[in-house]
């Protein structure tokens, strides 16, 4: 999938993801980022790929990586 950050939560390590495909909104942690992507270097508008997972609280990102 793909989509857009649309919030950073940077001292707690997560944030969530504007699916292109008008879906819900996805969670995501910094322990789930692609390889060697830097949480740190990630920002809010940037565009992304990722995939999905059923999480306790809805979908939940993995595999984030940017465009």
């Amino acid at each position: 999938m793909t989509g857009t950050i649309k919030r950073i939560v940077r001292e707690k390590g997560f944030g969530f993801i504007t699916p292109d495909d008008g879906s819900e909104e996805v969670f995501f942690h910094r322990s789930r980022l692609g390889p060697r992507i830097e949480f740190e270097e990630l920002r809010e508008g940037e565009e992304v790929e990722f995939q999905t997972r059923p999480g306790e609280k809805g979908p939940q990102a993995f595999n984030v990586k940017p465009r």
